[in-house]
């Protein structure tokens, strides 16, 4: 199962002057309403999306947008948003309105209600939107002459009053912006009448016809504008498509992903836990998580050996000022835990002698990495310096973002600091990039895309200058890779760039997988230096590399990408012997013994369960390799597998069966074993 695929981008037409867009698209005999193609805005020359309705003052090529497309069904989704928030107000006429924007897959609106919605209030909603979709109201713009007109026709409704004076609003919820102050109606589509109205910069689709399928999916607390010193309202969830098929493989999808839920996996598998007694979001591994985790560790430990890197360790906390010297507690001091004042010395009258100092934990390696640099002189010679670190780090995640291990509050990195000559900079990324790829693909992702983070103007340090060229080096490494690349403006740390790996998985969701940050400011600030070839001092430029992430995060990816089923090589059992009887336990734990002795982790479920039940129990733990043995398997000297797809392949001498199950772990591969693959393998002899 995977995403959408996106259709090619439709050619450009001309609007001209004193017309609609709509006649320029029905003139071009473009897809209409009830077609997944079906035109629902158009882009202008800048990129600003506009309705059908607009009419520009001059002949205007414009780009049509499709229902199918990601900007398309963001409009459906904004449009559809709408159409909750008049139900809503409809059956709940005391509901104040807060916003209501597009996201991933779908859209929410905010409402100030006196009690949570309840399923029954979903089903009840769902129902009265159907009936609004399919009376066909029009979707009309209207500019309001002043803010004073606005602030009259909206005075019952004090969020929406707010974004009036705020004017620019915010863009990312699609509320106000530009240089107008703009409002959407809904009118009967028979008689022109408003019928309800909100406070929006649009665009829209022509009428509520345009939405052939949604679904509304959830409710929650929720506060406004994200603020939780704020007032609390209700937010409704929903998705919307250019389908009835769309959506059902959507919903398809989202049943899908329940199932992979790493936390629900991990309890199933008895992989990890979150005891209350530890605290949100610290996680403890169990010892079949352990196995897992340490082959994860072990297999890039391997690599990053054989790439030159030189290991180190430090701290889990550290004295506050090194955090003042890398700049975090004047730009993260949110994100990190509060300090512990220790080391005070008192007097014996109990007056303080010499104070006490603030310690904090890390929520970052990359400046105790800088003082190991720092340690003693540098030649050019040691250029690339790669420094590497499984360090742990802790950082103060609220309570309502913390989710398993995703969004943890302590996990451990795959931190990488390496420091380069600028000479040397640009090869070294280029190399970097192919090998978190390659590592990457190694574990079974290989659906990659880039991602460009840029300067927030808020938050940084350093000159223009410096961010102007690092920002261009990573881009040109970036573009070289032939991977796509997508912007993401003011997303960068304070100190630099980066360009971070987003991996599909098998659900074709993206995870933000490693992250590559280009550093200029940290030598600065930490006065790095090296000699150079011809003896003077100069500062290197330091670059930042988490691979995984985080091996928490990068576990939980995992996890739900092979829906518990890892891989056989990663997989915290590999093989278990199954008997047909007690009579035959003896003879596949001598089995068993020759593969423990080859480093194969294996068991024998020698319970009083009967070998069915004892089958649906191994394939349920997500086993890759069941070996089956009764009396005619003893005879002749053999087993044989069963496997997850429920295929089997019998009667295989058990040599060969012990060969094949080595071959296939060493060959690390990543593809679940089956009667046919497996099959493929004995056939030609590679379990001789």
């Amino acid at each position: 199962m995977s995403a959408p695929a996106q259709p090619a981008p439709a050619a450009v037409i001309r609007v001209p002057a004193g017309t609609t867009a709509a006649a320029a698209v029905r003139a071009a005999e473009l897809p209409s309403r009830g077609e997944p193609d079906a035109i629902v805005v158009v882009a202008d020359a800048d990129g600003t999306l506009r309705d059908l309705s607009w009419v520009p003052d001059t002949d205007a090529d414009v780009t049509p947008v499709a229902a199918n497309t990601e900007a398309g069904r963001s409009v459906i989704r904004h449009s559809c948003a709408h159409v909750l928030a008049q139900a809503v107000q409809e059956l709940f006429p005391e509901a104040k309105l807060g916003i209501g924007p597009p996201i991933t897959d779908g859209f929410y609106y905010d409402f100030d209600v006196a009690q949570p919605f309840t399923p029954e209030d979903l089903a009840a909603l769902e129902k009265r939107m159907q009936k609004i979709i399919k009376d066909g109201q029009l979707f009309a713009r209207r500019v309001y002459a002043s803010k004073d007109e606005a602030r009259e026709e909206l005075a019952n409704e004090p969020f929406k009053l707010e974004l009036v004076d705020d004017k620019s609003g915010d863009p990312d919820v699609m509320e106000v912006g530009g240089d107008e102050l703009t409002a959407y109606d809904n009118l009967n589509p028979r008689t022109k009448e408003r019928v309800w109205g909100d406070l929006c910069r649009g665009p829209h689709i022509p009428t509520t016809r345009f939405i052939p399928a949604f679904k509304l999916t959830r409710s929650s607390a929720a506060y406004w504008r994200g603020d939780q010193r704020n007032a609390s309202l209700q937010r409704i969830y929903g998705t919307a498509w250019e389908s009835q098929e769309a959506l059902d493989r959507h919903l398809e999808l989202i049943e899908e992903a329940l199932k992979r839920d790493h936390r629900k996996l991990g309890t199933e598998l008895d992989l990890f836990s979150f005891p209350d007694e530890i605290g949100s979001g610290l996680v403890v591994f169990h010892p079949k998580g352990g196995i897992v985790r340490n082959e994860m560790e072990e297999y890039s430990r391997k690599q990053h050996i054989a790439a030159d890197y030189e290991f180190v360790n430090t701290p889990h906390l550290t004295k506050g000022q090194l955090f003042h010297t890398s700049g975090h507690l004047d730009w993260y001091a949110d994100g990190m835990f509060p300090p512990m004042q220790i080391d005070a010395e008192l007097n014996p009258d109990g007056t303080v002698r010499k104070p006490g100092q603030d310690y904090y934990l890390k929520p970052m390696n990359c400046p105790m990495h800088c003082l190991i640099f720092r340690a003693r002189g540098r030649s050019y010679r040691e250029l690339p310096l790669r420094l590497f670190e499984f360090g742990t780090v802790y950082r103060y995640e609220k309570s309502g973002v913390v989710h398993g291990l995703t969004r943890a509050r302590g996990f451990t990195q795959d931190d990488a600091h390496i420091y380069v000559t600028r000479e040397q900079m640009r090869d070294e990324l280029a190399s970097l990039l192919q090998f978190v790829l390659d590592l990457l693909k190694d574990y079974g992702l290989d659906d990659f895309f880039l991602e460009l983070s840029t300067k927030d103007e808020e938050k940084f340090v350093g000159s223009d200058e410096i961010w102007e060229e690092s920002t261009r080096v990573l881009a040109e490494v970036a573009q070289a890779s032939g991977l796509e690349l997508v912007p993401d403006p003011g997303g960068a740390a304070f100190y630099g760039p980066k360009i971070s790996v987003q991996v599909r998985d098998a659900l074709g969701r993206s995870w933000q997988m490693s992250t590559i940050q280009l550093d200029f400011n940290f030598p600065e600030r930490f006065e790095l230096e090296y000699t150079a070839a011809d003896g003077s001092r100069q500062r290197p430029v330091m670059i930042h590399r988490a691979l995984f992430g985080s091996i928490e995060r990068f576990f939980a990816v995992l996890l739900e990408h092979y829906a518990g089923a890892f891989p056989a090589w990663l997989a915290p059992v590999q093989v278990v012997g199954i008997p047909v009887a007690d009579a035959h336990v003896d003879y596949l734990k001598d089995v068993a013994a020759e593969l423990k002795s080859r480093g194969v982790r294996v068991d024998v479920d020698a319970s009083d369960d009967r070998m069915a039940k004892k089958i649906v129990n191994q394939t349920n733990q997500k086993v890759p390799f069941l070996l089956l043995a009764g009396d005619k398997d003893i005879e002749a000297g053999a087993v044989s597998f069963r496997f997850p797809d429920r295929t089997q392949v019998n009667g295989v001498p058990k040599d060969q069966a012990v060969a094949a199950i080595l071959r296939w772990i060493g060959e690390r591969r990543n593809d679940a074993p089956t009667a046919e693959n497996l099959g493929a393998l004995l056939e030609a002899g590679a379990g001789t």
